[in-house]
């Protein structure tokens, strides 16, 4: 279960921690809305009218599929723009869309680069920086990564994308060779997501782990994860509420 979540108490038993890596595509940003307000916005001007929520849960509906692909090893390392093309042109027969002009697929692929914060991630990015040192911890590519930072004001020390370690996480290395990078151990290195399987996985490698509550990741009443659902050090409601745990709130 979680650590205890008062804030000097919660503080002093992460002294050790120096690293606090993020996942961020439903953690730090709503893909779904994003994708969704883009689609529409990029293919209303060509006549399309269609459920542009069920066509962003459709599309991330195979994100797993096509990193398990590279996962495998059945094909070689794709970043997750090359991926999230494929899984778009799956996806256009389901929708109606396959006479959509390829400007406005090429356009539509970028969205992922430009989707929306939740309310709580840059101030509370801003606040945790006080302290750590900050970098995501994504599947996303770099370019992808720092599109999304820029769009987003959020401020980052370094960028792990997944060509960084050439794989996706769950798989160890993504997550080793973050922390070696920065001359870290696990240990001091806290991995930030709202989702379990992530968190689980990090905390194999011996990576301390803090859980976000994002209960409106798939929608309203949708499938996001109000708690943790594996053990975990901290569980927090946003990025805002983490810093306060960590004895960040009166700096």
């Amino acid at each position: 279960m979680a650590h205890s979540i008062g804030s000097s108490r919660t503080a002093s038993g992460f002294l050790a921690v120096k690293a606090l890596f993020f996942d961020v595509f439903g953690t730090l940003v709503d893909w779904r809305g994003g994708v969704a307000s883009q689609a529409e916005a990029i293919l209303t001007p060509f006549g399309y009218a269609l459920d542009w929520l069920a066509f962003a849960d459709a599309w991330r509906g195979e994100y797993q599929t096509g990193m398990e692909e590279v996962r495998s090893g059945r094909i070689p390392f794709s970043k997750l723009d090359v991926i999230h093309r494929r899984n778009l042109d799956r996806i256009l027969p389901r929708f109606g869309l396959e006479g959509a002009p390829e400007d406005a697929l090429t356009a539509l692929n970028l969205a992922w680069h430009r989707l929306p914060a939740w309310p709580d991630a840059a101030r509370g990015l801003a606040k945790l920086r006080e302290a750590y040192i900050l970098a995501p911890m994504s599947n996303g590519n770099i370019s992808l990564l720092v599109d999304l930072a820029r769009h987003n004001d959020f401020v980052f020390d370094a960028i792990f994308g997944a060509e960084f370690a050439g794989d996706y996480k769950p798989k160890p290395g993504v997550y080793l060779k973050a922390a070696a990078a920065l001359d870290l151990p696990p240990s001091a290195c806290l991995m930030v997501a709202t989702h379990s399987s992530d968190l689980a996985a990090a905390a194999a490698c011996g990576l301390r782990t803090a859980h976000i509550a994002r209960p409106d990741e798939f929608g309203t009443g949708g499938a996001g994860e109000a708690r943790p659902l594996v053990p975990v050090d901290l569980a927090a409601a946003g990025i805002g509420d983490l810093a306060r745990r960590l004895g960040l709130a009166s700096r």
